[in-house]
């Protein structure tokens, strides 16, 4: 995404644009998924992976206008990058909205979260929100055991959380060269 400073629920595509696949994203270890926004309560493929990551809390949350309190104060919140010592997983039931992520570079991917569409970032991963134009999203929030959402603003790097997702994520594929080479 390009750096701008206009308004931050557009877009903000790179010319030429420049888009990231799906496979690229797993290298970052975020994941996602299409499930049924619909139908979420007998959603087959959304049970399966709530049983297989142990998600046992759940709650929804409607974020716009008229529906968040401090609604301006709260979106400002949710944009300024940080990181959780937890995974963050929403799945969108209306609306819409961007993750924006960190690549290994340290440049931002922005993620067009869409109904129907969940997104699991990984613990330690530097990240930020925001509603696109629509300024509208219903999104359940998903957990493993009691609700613990707490943002650290960047930087954070000392936390065991941040370490390990650099451990995991960011310095893999250089721990993996059978060949190094400086100019």
């Amino acid at each position: 995404m390009d750096n701008g400073d206009g308004d931050q629920r557009l877009p903000h595509h790179k010319e030429p644009k420049e888009f990231v696949s799906l496979d690229q994203l797993a290298e970052l270890g975020v994941l996602s998924w299409r499930l049924d926004a619909d139908n979420p309560e007998t959603d087959p493929e959304l049970k399966k992976i709530r049983e297989e990551r142990g998600y046992t809390y759940m709650d929804i949350c409607d974020i716009c206008p008229e529906k968040l309190p401090n609604y301006e104060e709260k979106i400002k919140s949710f944009f300024e990058e940080h990181l959780h010592t937890d995974e963050e997983i929403r799945f969108c039931a209306a609306g819409s909205g961007y993750f924006d992520v960190r690549d290994r570079n340290d440049a931002w991917i922005r993620v067009w979260v869409k109904k129907g569409g969940m997104i699991i970032l990984p613990a330690g991963m530097y990240h930020r929100f925001t509603l696109d134009e629509s300024n509208y999203i219903k999104a359940f929030r998903f957990f493993v055991g009691e609700p613990v959402w707490t943002p650290y603003n960047r930087p954070h790097d000392h936390l065991p959380a941040r370490e390990q997702y650099i451990k995991t994520f960011v310095e893999k594929d250089a721990a993996n060269q059978a060949v190094d080479a400086a100019a």
